[in-house]
């Protein structure tokens, strides 16, 4: 029936873990469960936030309804709420609340009329730390057994169990019993993931080519192409020159026969005009 009633209450904490929250809450006695009777002080620590914070709960006998600490439970004074006398009913979800309906991170408080409680992590431990749970009652630490999720792990002679290198694996529902005086409430126990750290910038790589490369690249490749164009023009042009023989415009004089040829021409030609004429 603890256990049924300690789920309500974790489902109502995941709803609350969504919130983006400015303020935690601390509790001391630094424990999450209680023997009734027990003085217990609250405290909403801001973090660096102008609205005001007020303690907040939801209870198992108000599951559905959240109360500000006030006149129906607690003392108020600034953002820390007192509770002079735990009485079982006051076991719930317990968390911080602003003015702007912001919320904190949650604690479940159990309170016993038992003589046996088990301390544990108030808040969510991280994957890798080291857990110790203590079974105690309200006057001595004796030899206890201690139970997760109902089935028994081992017995420890000083009352102290230690969880080395929890992981995910190890959450769940924890329990002590002392034969003399009896078992403590269950309590849930959360393990969350390590931060992850964002890996440095990776150096920016070095440029492919630098301009001074590019341009004895192009010289390497351009440049026997453009001599050899160059040398391969001035042959053709000296060749081109020394083939074209200058042309002489003086005529050379008739020889003999032909200075006769010409005469003989001049005087058919007197002779065919003096037959026209008559």
């Amino acid at each position: 029936m603890e256990e049924t009633c300690l789920l309500r209450l974790l489902f109502v904490t995941s709803l609350l873990s969504g919130c983006t929250h400015q303020a935690s809450l601390n509790i001391s006695p630094h424990r999450n469960q209680m023997f009734e009777g027990e003085f217990v002080s609250l405290r909403c620590e801001e973090d660096d936030s102008s609205d005001g914070w007020t303690v907040t709960r939801n209870t198992t006998k108000n599951r559905e309804t959240r109360t500000q600490c006030g006149p129906d439970w607690g003392e108020q004074a600034g953002s820390s709420c007192t509770i002079s006398y735990m009485d079982p009913l006051d076991t719930g979800v317990y968390w911080c609340e602003s003015t702007g309906g912001a919320a904190s991170s949650s604690i479940t408080i159990t309170v016993t009329g038992g003589a046996v409680i088990l301390q544990s992590p108030v808040h969510p431990v991280m994957e890798g730390d080291d857990v110790t749970l203590t079974c105690t009652t309200q006057t001595s630490n004796l030899s206890a057994g201690f139970y997760k999720n109902g089935s028994f792990i081992r017995t420890e002679p000083t009352g102290h169990m230690t969880i080395h290198h929890v992981s995910r694996s190890d959450e769940g529902f924890y329990k002590c019993d002392i034969i003399s005086d009896g078992e403590s409430p269950p309590s849930w126990i959360t393990v969350t993931g390590k931060p992850t750290t964002a890996p440095p910038p990776s150096a920016a790589p070095p440029p492919a080519s630098t301009p001074l490369f590019l341009v004895l690249l192009h010289l390497v490749v351009f440049c026997p192409y453009c001599i050899s164009t160059v040398i391969m023009v001035s042959l053709y042009r000296h060749r081109s020159t020394g083939n074209d023989l200058p042309v002489s415009m003086e005529m050379a004089p008739p020889t003999q026969a032909e200075q006769g040829l010409a005469d003989e021409y001049d005087d058919v030609m007197a002779a065919v005009t003096t037959e026209h004429h008559l």
